[in-house]
């Protein structure tokens, strides 16, 4: 016959945020318009600033489709007009209007800018060897070091953070930031381990004191799924 304490059942339960923890969804911005040559981009405090492409605006849509069950309290953009963009449809069926955030801008990328990152890189640029050997922006001449822009990173996500407890947040920030928000997350040895996230990618953290866990990393199964 079986004693009270042998019965006791102990179950696996989903994963639920400590009180006072802030979930963040980091979308990557939709896809931006190509740069070209002859007809060089706008610039906000040096770095470019494309509109999305088409096929952007394509995945801002299905963002905002994604998002819209999330129980989103809040929205954040950066000075840069592609993750505006890509807030705005959801932005739309949540009724927010999104805070704008500055130190989750994308990296500054110095000499660089402007489209010439994209160039150099199709192109085979010696740095660009560099750069993924290395694994540091400032290989690139007159970019941010990887020190000036981990801390902005950081600093911004948690302000986010402090300004949110028991939320659930959307921001919509770039590639660089969000590879640098998962390295400092998972404490990657190899600082670009993460920073492969595509145009338009859902990432998931919860950061809960000094602790940032890892729930998603680049899920795009949205990007395919038919639009309801």
């Amino acid at each position: 016959m079986s004693t009270p304490e042998q019965e006791v059942e102990y179950r696996q339960f989903r994963f639920r945020p400590s009180p006072g923890a802030t979930e963040i969804f980091l979308v990557r911005h939709g896809e931006s318009m190509p740069a070209r040559a002859g007809a060089p981009f706008d610039l906000v405090d040096g770095q470019a600033d494309p509109d999305l492409a088409p096929e952007g605006r394509d995945h801002a849509t299905r963002v905002g489709a994604r998002l819209a069950g999330e129980r989103i309290d809040a929205l954040y953009v950066t000075t840069l007009r592609r993750t505006v963009q890509t807030a705005a449809p959801l932005a739309e069926k949540l009724g927010l209007t999104p805070s704008v955030e500055p130190d989750l801008r994308e990296v500054h990328l110095g000499d660089w800018e402007n489209g010439l990152f994209r160039r150099h890189t199709t192109d085979g640029h010696p740095i660009v060897d560099r750069l993924w050997a290395e694994q540091r922006w400032d290989v690139i001449p007159g970019a941010e070091s990887d020190e000036v822009f981990g801390a902005r990173v950081r600093a911004g996500l948690l302000r986010i953070a402090a300004a949110n407890p028991d939320r659930r947040v959307a921001v919509f920030t770039h590639g660089g930031v969000i590879g640098e928000v998962f390295a400092q997350a998972s404490r990657a040895v190899d600082r670009f381990t993460f920073l492969n996230a595509d145009n338009g990618s859902v990432s998931h953290l919860v950061i809960d004191g000094d602790r940032w866990i890892v729930r998603r990393f680049n899920d795009t199964s949205h990007l395919e799924a038919p639009l309801g």
